[in-house]
């Protein structure tokens, strides 16, 4: 079972009291104050396990309680220490104060340790009382209290990729086929309802962790569907893949599901420019920012103004902005493949220094669909070039 937050009660331990003794040895008179302090409580102690991926451990365990330190003994004598409780977590726990939501731990290093409740301090014997006025003090220090909070405890899945769309779009195909996972598939909503794992290998050498989220529906930052449960798992991805089903199997249009994914899931991070001659909108940009980095995403123009080069202002007036609130990128992608293409040509005009190296993947899930968007490319284009090696063959010029 996936148990990705809970709710527990930790308690550390109290120190142990000092004690009030006195020396008491045969042929030594008055000998003064002896009594030893009283032990540390305890401490309540959470450590990255990497074996785990669940919080399913402590579902069943409401309650974490460290013992007390021990009194102070005669002679001298220091009191036992409580004994530490250490709770394992799996990568990527956070733990936050139930009543103010403050964040207490972010547990993101394999064997990475926090303390939750730090157990007491434990009291002083009478022996550290002792003074010119007062050579046999009969009073001590009591043990302090150790902490006591109830906490929240959430497991946000650290992956560098995560694959996220509406329900049924393919997340759980595509990562079963890039991946060795076996994440449930089926043709019902919802199908998966944990965070699924897989690590893919690229030719290089390299690999990477990829994970198969929740379905998002409309309105989940309002949580919806499974709302915010779906989106904690998402802020610590490195990168965001946005599946869309193209074929519309589930009578939705997969355009509209696009721009919906993108206006409720990424509130905060997106941002449209649009130009107007006349009170009309004649193109518009779709950009998204994060990291100190603007992307230049999507955008268009109406075919009859773009003599007027729309398009050009848009990206102008993102610039400034995007200096004016502290991002230090713009990031323009690429041409249509050719570096030699007049879109790449395009977006070059704007940097004065030389292009970034990226390298992408090809791979085709669905063989029928992808024949059938290049047969209508050559219905509409007599001397397409079927044989380019251009990929996806249907977009070549």
């Amino acid at each position: 079972m996936f148990v990705d937050r809970v709710k527990i009660h930790c308690k550390a331990g109290k120190g142990g009291d000092g004690i009030v003794a006195f020396r008491r040895e045969k042929y030594v008179a008055l000998g003064g104050p002896s009594g030893g302090d009283g032990g540390k409580g305890g401490s309540v102690i959470f450590e990255v396990d990497t074996g785990k991926f669940t919080l399913l451990d402590l579902r069943y365990s409401k309650k974490v309680i460290a013992s007390d330190g021990e009194k102070g003994k005669a002679k001298k004598m220091h009191g036992a220490n409580g004994k530490d409780v250490v709770v394992k977590v799996p990568l990527g726990t956070i733990v936050k104060v139930e009543s103010t939501g403050a964040v207490i731990a972010d547990l993101t290093h394999p064997g990475q340790r926090a303390i939750i409740c730090a157990g007491g301090k434990g009291g002083r014997g009478n022996f550290h009382f002792k003074s010119s006025v007062n050579s046999a003090p009969e009073y001590c220090e009591m043990g302090e209290f150790g902490d006591e909070k109830d906490v929240i405890v959430e497991l946000k899945v650290l992956a560098d990729v995560g694959l996220v769309g509406f329900p049924s779009v393919g997340k759980s195909t595509l990562l079963s086929v890039v991946s060795k996972a076996k994440p449930e598939i089926a043709e019902y909503h919802f199908t998966t309802l944990k965070p699924h794992l897989g690590m893919v290998q690229v030719p290089d050498g390299r690999s990477f962790v990829m994970a198969d989220l929740p379905g998002l529906i409309e309105g989940a930052s309002q949580g919806k569907g499974l709302g915010h449960e779906f989106l904690r798992h998402i802020e610590r991805c490195r990168v965001i893949i946005h599946v869309v089903d193209m074929g519309a199997n589930d009578g939705r249009d997969p355009v509209e599901d696009f721009y919906k994914v993108i206006y409720d899931y990424l509130k905060g991070n997106f941002k449209v420019f649009y130009a107007t001659l006349e009170d009309k909108i004649v193109a518009a940009s779709l950009i998204l920012y994060a990291n100190k980095q603007v992307h230049y995403h999507l955008s268009g123009s109406l075919s009859k103004y773009r003599n007027l080069a729309p398009t050009n202002l848009l990206l102008y007036q993102v610039a400034l902005w995007g200096q004016e609130h502290g991002f230090k990128t713009l990031h323009l992608g690429g041409g249509l493949g050719s570096g030699n293409d007049n879109l790449y040509k395009f977006k070059a005009a704007f940097n004065r220094n030389s292009g970034l190296q990226f390298s992408i993947g090809k791979h085709i899930f669905n063989q029928e669909l992808y024949d059938k968007l290049v047969n209508l490319r050559l219905q509409k284009d007599p001397n397409f070039n079927v044989e380019s090696k251009f990929f996806p063959l249907y977009r070549d010029k």
